[in-house]
């Protein structure tokens, strides 16, 4: 309500037919929208729709209507039923008539009535009235303090609302009456609604008017105090903000009176001078000075300006145009890497090769080179050579068990936190654009919903697409055909085929048994007395002398493995123990030997080739070779026999495809059992029973057909097997050998085990005659099969005299280990 129109209106006598509810002859009633006219109330109205204008303009001398409040206030017609019961008699005062034809009538409220009957509608409604007593209450100090208690809380509101007059306090507190002061508050209020001001209107118990009122002010009290509260923290804070800038601004002012100029100016023309040196493409340098100057804009104070500005130091600190420069020298290249690693002939004439090609031609792309291979055999230590010989920086990337794609493309700028990926990451820390990238364990990859790295690494790894890297996070293409990638693997059956085409494989087999003692002799036993502390000091020698014949038993007698990781292991084993004996007093120098050896490592942990000797006395065993991604390994297949009824048993944890050469060499053995010697019947009347030992190993693939054919024919014959023979190769229903893979591992295997004598398929020959120098055939027969019978000539004896030599052998075997 506004302030002009309200005043104090002195009781007047009311008229007693009133005060008992009498009934009264019918009045005009005009219906208002969203107000409510509270008794002794002065409220200014706006009547604007017809039937309401011709209800003022027919007023005579009698100023007295029924203003009554719409339920509905979107009722631009309502009806009888659209009003409320319950309204004010109030008296016309004034009506002044506005430009746009509508009048502006003065009322003031007199008394609560309630319409009765209404005798017309049109053109405006006119009803009979009866008047609500007012219910005073009684005199008790309850409803004094309830009284005062309103009053006290209008007041405190009036005084916290910009919008409430000050005068409404002085005229709260000259109102003695309760019924009077409820309503004369209940009609200052602004906040309650038309609903709970009808509410207010319709309750004639003055005390529970009271009540009511009372419990509005204390929510509207409550509902001040807080956003008093929060405005008063809104404003300490932007206060606060204020006095930080006006400080700033002066630091600034006394800093360019002292001459130490302006600190983000100077932050921001470092910058640009950085993006100046970068040497960027001319794209990318639009997009840094781009955001530099949307940088230059911006408060420092702002979240963004720290993004902004670590993507500009991104953009400004890579190489894009930073190369090592150096030539490539072939010669002094040749040197580092027989310096570092022995052997490994075929992949240093592919380094050598690569290293000829880029000094013809500098910009030549980067090849993908892929090292495969069991553990322990420098996958990892020949990329930091290569580095080393190329003359250029050497950066690893561990991919075992990357499930985020983003590790490789980075996150975009969206993101909170966003970094780039690992490439781009590493380039900043190299500082230049042609490192060795080694990227380890390629085929450990993981995949799950955070997306598939190895797919991020196609474009990584094209050799026709990295020139144009673009990362996630710095969004602008980045040349990557300068680096040289290199990668590793246990094996290749992991890595998704199309990475695995841009890709060029270098297979690092493992070595013998000469080859490891050369490799400890040269690398691995100068490394441990070092890490251990007892290598030489000046004038002096090492408190430890390694013999190759120790270097060999350990190799032979405690490793099986296709690598030197373990050889190291034990080796550094052998330092530390030296190292206690200095500790405790023992300096003499430690001479290792055999005994040394048993007495630091415990007993022989293999057996080599007395294993092999043993296992095959009987008939019914062979010795097969399998491949494993930790290199090759010797494989042993049991036959028995027993009475039954020609069932056939197979057990050890293999897989399908071995099942399959089971029953596959079964059928061979007994479609050729005449040519064999035996009856055709032979298993009709016995049970049959393959196994192949160490049960608890997942065992499959296709190149154990041969040794199955062989265990059972030297079973069904009872002729054991030559000793230290070794065989491999997948078998026909029709009695072929089929070429079958891994050959260099499984030879190797052998190697280790002692054998002297390898069966292989015939089409594997042009494998072996590449991929085994000389000195790793030395010692061994090698023999090719085209045919199962092949095989059998060679395996199995076939006369008393090979037979009795072969015991011979074994024994010999046997004695010599003792």
């Amino acid at each position: 309500m506004p302030n002009d129109f309200l005043s104090v209106i002195k009781p007047t006598a009311s008229d007693p037919s009133k005060a008992n509810g009498l009934k009264h002859a019918a009045l005009p009633v005009l219906p208002v929208r969203d107000t409510v006219l509270f008794p002794h109330a002065v409220l200014p109205l706006t009547v604007g729709r017809e039937s309401s204008i011709q209800l003022i303009q027919s007023l005579g001398e009698a100023k007295t209507i029924l203003v009554v409040a719409q339920r509905d206030a979107r009722q631009d017609q309502p009806d009888s039923i659209d009003l409320h019961t319950v309204g004010t008699l109030a008296t016309v005062h004034k009506v002044v008539k506005m430009p746009n034809q509508s009048l502006f009538v003065f009322t003031e409220g007199t008394e609560r009535v309630h319409l009765g009957e209404f005798d017309q509608l049109t053109p405006f409604m006119t009803a009979e009235y009866e008047t609500i007593p007012e219910l005073e209450p009684s005199l008790t100090p309850e409803a004094e303090a309830l009284q005062r208690n309103v009053v006290s809380q209008f007041q405190a509101i009036v005084s916290a609302s910009p919008t409430l007059s000050d005068d409404l306090q002085t005229i709260a507190l000259n109102i003695e009456e309760p019924s009077r002061l409820a309503d004369f508050v209940a009609s200052s209020l602004p906040f309650l609604t038309t609903v709970e001001k009808q509410e207010l209107l319709e309750t004639a118990d003055v005390s529970a008017r009271l009540e009511r009122l009372n419990k509005h002010l204390a929510k509207e009290l409550e509902v001040q105090q807080l956003r008093t509260k929060i405005q008063t923290e809104v404003q300490d804070a932007v206060q606060q903000s204020q006095r930080e800038y006006y400080l700033r601004e002066q630091m600034k002012a006394i800093s360019k009176e002292l001459g130490d100029g302006d600190d983000s100016n100077k932050d921001i023309t470092e910058l640009k001078e950085k993006i100046e040196a970068a040497g960027m493409p001319e794209e990318t340098k639009k997009e840094a000075l781009k955001e530099l100057s949307r940088l230059q804009r911006m408060n420092a104070a702002s979240p963004d300006y720290s993004l902004t500005r670590n993507y500009i130091e991104w953009l400004a600190v890579l190489p894009w145009a930073k190369s090592s420069g150096e030539e490539p020298d072939i010669k002094k290249a040749a040197e580092f890497l027989d310096e570092d690693h022995y052997g490994l002939t075929k992949v240093k004439d592919r380094i050598l090769d690569y290293l000829s090609v880029r000094r013809l031609k500098p910009d030549m792309k980067g090849p993908i080179l892929c090292f495969v291979g069991p553990p322990g055999v420098g996958k990892t230590s020949l990329g930091k050579s290569i580095a080393r010989a190329l003359g250029r920086k050497f950066s690893r990337i561990s991919l075992g068990g990357m499930h985020d794609e983003a590790e490789i493309r980075g996150h975009r700028r969206t993101y909170i936190g966003a970094m780039p990926g690992q490439i781009i990451q590493n380039l900043k820390r190299v500082e230049t654009n042609d490192p060795v990238f080694m990227l380890d364990e390629i085929d450990k990859l993981g995949r799950d919903f955070r997306g598939d790295p190895a797919s991020a690494l196609l474009e990584t790894l094209d050799p026709a697409q990295n020139g144009t890297f673009r990362d996630h996070y710095l969004d602008q293409p980045f040349d990557l055909s300068k680096v040289l990638f290199i990668c590793t693997a246990n094996q290749l059956d992991p890595i998704p085929a199309p990475l695995l085409d841009r890709m060029e494989i270098i297979e690092l087999t493992g070595y013998t048994e000469e080859e490891k003692v050369s490799i400890a002799e040269k690398y691995l036993v100068p490394r441990q007395v070092k890490e251990n502390g007892i290598e030489a000091v000046e004038g002096g020698e090492a408190k430890i002398e390694f013999s190759r014949e120790a270097l060999g038993i350990v190799a032979r007698h405690y490793t099986r493995e296709a690598g030197v990781r373990k050889l190291e292991q034990l080796i550094g084993t052998i330092c530390r123990k030296q190292a206690r004996r200095i500790a405790e007093g023992k300096t003499e120098k430690l001479v290792v030997t055999d005994a040394v050896i048993q007495e630091f490592l415990g007993g022989y942990k293999v057996r080599v080739d007395t294993e092999i000797a043993e296992r095959t006395k009987r008939a019914g065993v062979a010795v097969g070779l399998a491949w494993t991604p930790v290199g090759g390994d010797i494989l042993f297949i049991e036959a028995n026999k027993m009475k039954g009824k020609g069932n056939f048993q197979i057990t050890g944890q293999i897989g399908d495809v071995m099942k399959e050469s089971m029953q596959a060499a079964l059928t061979w053995v007994r479609s050729n059992a005449g040519s064999l010697g035996l009856d055709e019947d032979v298993l009709k009347d016995i049970d049959l029973h393959l196994h192949v030992p160490a049960g608890a190993i997942p065992k499959d693939g296709p190149s154990a057909g041969v040794t199955m054919a062989t265990a059972i024919v030297s079973l069904l014959t009872d002729m054991p097997v030559h000793p230290l023979l070794a065989m491999t190769g997948e078998i026909t229903l029709s009695g072929n050998v089929l070429p079958v893979g891994g050959i260099k591992e499984k030879f190797l295997a052998a190697r280790r085990a002692g054998v002297k004598t390898i069966i292989l398929p015939i089409d594997v020959k042009p494998n072996v005659e590449e991929d085994l120098t000389v000195d790793q055939k030395a010692g061994i027969a090698i023999h090719y099969a085209s045919r199962i019978e092949d095989v059998l000539r060679i395996a199995l004896p076939h006369s008393l005299r090979e037979a009795v030599k072969d015991e011979i052998v074994r024994e010999e075997v046997l004695a010599a280990t003792v």
